[in-house]
């Protein structure tokens, strides 16, 4: 303090005469005050002084009135007074400075340019609202739940399942043009739709798919009925096939494997096989309360998207060469009632099936099979079908580049109550009550994104080719994706269908939401009185038949898709015309308003923390958990590998070098300064971009689409590696480097593992940030 004192008083010293300040006493209606004024200097306009009552003042020109002689004691006054109030302030300053940066630092470092993550009660310090001043968390909380329950959900769900909607007919045209300006009445930034050509199966009324037995001789005989001609499963192959009947349980891989195993070979015929488990393209018992007479709708394509153009957007400018997706059937496949499959089990002899594939359907134990011949006659019909997404958009304030994005599928091949009305219903709610929040001082940080997908009953198509259609950038924008599909199936548990990085959200958020059912208590209460292992309760992993899917798998963008379910039974009208709001309503007891409520609640508080808090609230350090948790899966067959002389040390170095990148990053934010901009923008970059580092660059995306070594398909994937490895056990001829078609392949093997190792290292490298912070060396 000392030398800053004598720095003051050099500098008084070495000052110039000319430039020395005076004040003066001003008189007149301004006495009292004192007036600034310089002894030598040009003319110049007044300027505001800092110290009040003091005023600055220019000198006065040559020849101007006489200056008064008592102003000499007010000049040595103030020349003395200034260093003590410049030392003064500067002292003030740099004490109030370190005091509210000591107290500032105290905060979370989840922190937004207008939301500071300070606690789990008191959250966030929100954006200016320029007509009521500062919003904090709690005003944010109570406006959004304001307006949103200023909506009438149960009413959309009851309009918008009494309307036809297939994709490509004209009732779909007229619901995109009403939601359209539906969204155009809102306020938002942007509202457009974008459509594409693609290909569609449908049945053909002129020749219906056709069920008969077939006598000995092989003589056609009695047709069996197909009570809807209208249910069939698309994308099945067209023709005619001629067998004998097979029960198959659910068609699963196992479930062939155990019929080979009992003595009957599904090869060359007809399989009779469950619904439920696993898709239809992977291929419950009769779904309660559904009626006898009434089958299952499903498509039966494996994979998401147009299957005529794999990997490619069926925009109609482009062009493409002759081709389908691998994931399409070589088989024809047609879905029947309760009471036609009654007839047909009651027809077969054989082994008694296991115990576990039994069912309701007959008084007596089911048999396997073979019985007697069947002839299916599959008729269906590729048709060239335009379909719309709607977009609608608020602009991000900081971020305006970086997308949130929530969606829904609109089209339903029956009424849909649960498939897409209570989605399509709550996404229009949520665009509802944003526009009302905006209109009141809310304005994100990040883009939010709100969409209506065409084509979801025919494999996620429209969400899949805007996927494909922006894939070069969609992982450079996309932040999140909030799926609203299959949202309200009961009441009774929740399930969160998702990505790991969004687990730690997710917990956040229920704890912010009241249960539809248990008055008093929140979601996550809910939970955990169940089960004190919440996410084990709560978490699945993302399902193929989920528009979520494609978002991670395809893209590597994170999602989620939440879901209401009964406890006891699956919801037992999904996929069929039995879908209707009074289904619906009659399954939940009347608590379908408080269960959508519960949802849009969930969906709107998970979107304004993704859109609003500073840094990205990601937990990028989970995905440490999920490979510790796999490789607890290979350490089983460390031994075996050993005795050939192979190991899975790579896999480990690589999850340790990301478990230290993860927590390096951790480290630095927390140390870094959160009002700094750029350093946010930096930080949040490589946090969206996490789940892309999952997805293998080692193979093509148009033939392995779902390039995700976790949760995506392919031999690069985890599972694939762990599926080859149980080879080791079943190896026939155990023999090290054995090269059996149907055996562990050591080469295929190697590459496996290298595929897998150096995704997991490039996820590592990526998240360390600069290359000269990156080692590679194991």
């Amino acid at each position: 303090m000392e030398r800053l004192w004598g720095l003051f008083q050099r500098a008084q010293q070495l000052s110039p005469r000319s430039s020395q300040t005076v004040y003066q006493r001003v008189e007149g209606p301004r006495k009292g005050h004192l007036e600034e004024e310089e002894e030598d200097g040009e003319e110049g306009a007044e300027t505001l002084a800092h110290f009040c009552p003091m005023e600055l003042r220019g000198p006065e020109p040559l020849g101007s009135r006489p200056r008064q002689p008592n102003l000499i004691p007010w000049a040595a006054a103030g020349r003395r007074a200034a260093p003590y109030l410049v030392l003064t302030a500067l002292l003030i300053f740099t004490g109030a400075f370190l005091l509210g940066y000591v107290a500032f630092r105290g905060s979370c470092q989840a922190c937004g340019d207008s939301v500071l993550v300070v606690s789990e009660d008191v959250n966030y310090e929100p954006d200016l609202d320029f007509h009521q001043g500062r919003l904090y968390w709690s005003d944010l909380q109570a406006m959004f739940l304001q307006f949103l329950g200023e909506g009438r959900l149960e009413d959309t769900i009851r309009q918008t399942s009494l309307r036809e909607r297939v994709a490509g007919s004209a009732g779909m045209a007229a619901l995109t043009q009403d939601i359209r300006a539906a969204l155009s009445r809102q306020k938002l930034d942007h509202v457009w739709t974008d459509t594409h050509y693609v290909g569609l199966q449908f049945p053909d009324p002129a020749h219906p798919n056709t069920l008969h037995w077939v006598d000995e001789a092989g003589k056609v005989g009695e047709q069996l009925p197909l009570e809807d001609p209208d249910v069939y499963c698309p994308y099945s192959a067209i023709g005619n096939v001629t067998g004998e009947l097979v029960y198959a349980h659910y068609g699963r891989p196992e479930d062939l494997q155990d019929l080979r195993a009992r003595g009957v070979d599904p090869v060359g015929r007809l399989l009779l096989v469950r619904v439920g488990v696993i898709s239809f393209a992977q291929k419950d018992p009769p779904k309660p309360s559904l009626s006898s007479q009434q089958a299952v709708y499903g498509h039966v394509h494996l994979g998401t998207g147009d299957p005529y153009t794999p990997g490619f957007p069926s925009f109609n400018q482009t062009q493409f060469p002759p081709v389908a997706s691998s994931g399409l059937p070589s088989i024809p496949a047609q879905p029947i009632s309760a009471d036609i499959a009654s007839r047909l089990l009651r027809k077969l002899k054989g082994p008694v099936a296991p115990q576990e594939w039994q069912g309701s359907l007959l008084g007596s134990p089911y048999h396997l099979g073979p019985g007697p011949r069947l002839r299916l006659v599959v008729n269906n019909h590729r048709t060239s079908t335009p379909i719309n997404n709607i977009f609608g958009c608020i602009e991000g304030r900081s971020e305006p580049d970086h997308y949130v994005v929530i969606g829904a599928q609109r089209d339903a091949w029956g009424p849909g109550a649960a498939k897409s009305a209570v989605g399509t219903a709550i996404l229009l709610e949520l665009v509802r009550t944003f526009s009302s929040m905006v209109s009141n001082g809310f304005r994100p940080r990040r883009s939010l994104l709100f969409i209506s997908w065409d084509g979801g009953d025919f494999g996620s198509v429209g969400s899949t080719e805007w996927l494909e259609g922006y894939l070069s950038v969609l992982h450079l924008k996309a932040v999140v994706y909030v799926s609203l599909d299959n949202a309200v199936l009961g009441d009774d548990k929740f399930h969160a269908k998702t990505s790991p990085l969004l687990t730690s959200l997710i917990e956040s958020v229920l704890k912010q939401v009241d249960s539809p059912n248990h008055s008093g208590q929140t979601l996550y209460e809910q939970v955990v009185f169940t089960n004190p292992s919440w996410d084990a309760e709560v978490i699945r992993p993302l399902p193929m038949d989920s528009s979520a899917y494609s978002f991670t798998a395809f893209v590597g963008v994170p999602a989620v898709e939440f879901s209401f379910m009964e406890d006891d039974q699956a919801y037992p009208f999904l996929h069929t015309k039995e879908d209707t709001y009074e289904n619906l309503h009659k399954v939940l007891q009347g608590r379908l308003p408080a269960v959508a409520q519960a949802v849009a609640q969930l969906a709107g508080q998970l979107l304004i923390r993704l859109s609003h808090d500073r840094l990205l609230p990601l937990d990028f350090g989970r995905y440490g958990d999920v490979v510790l948790r796999h490789i607890g899966n290979l350490n089983e067959f460390s031994g075996d590998l050993k005795a050939r002389g192979l190991t899975l040390q790579w896999v480990y170095s690589a999850r340790g070098d990301y478990i230290r990148a993860a927590e390096k990053l951790r480290q630095e934010i927390y140390s870094s300064e959160e009002r700094d901009e750029r350093l946010t923008r930096m930080y949040n970059v490589r946090i969206m971009r996490v789940e892309f580092y999952f997805l293998s660059q080692y193979v093509s995306p148009a033939d392995s689409p779902f390039r995700h070594i976790f949760m995506g398909r392919g031999d690069h994937t985890l599972g694939a590696l762990l599926d080859h490895l149980r080879l080791l056990r079943s190896n026939s001829s155990g023999t090290p480097g054995a090269t059996s078609s149907t055996g562990f392949q050591e080469s295929r093997f190697r590459r496996q593992l290298a595929l897998l190792t150096w995704t997991l290292q490039g996820a590592a490298n990526a998240l360390s940030g600069d290359v000269w912070n990156i080692d590679n060396n194991f």
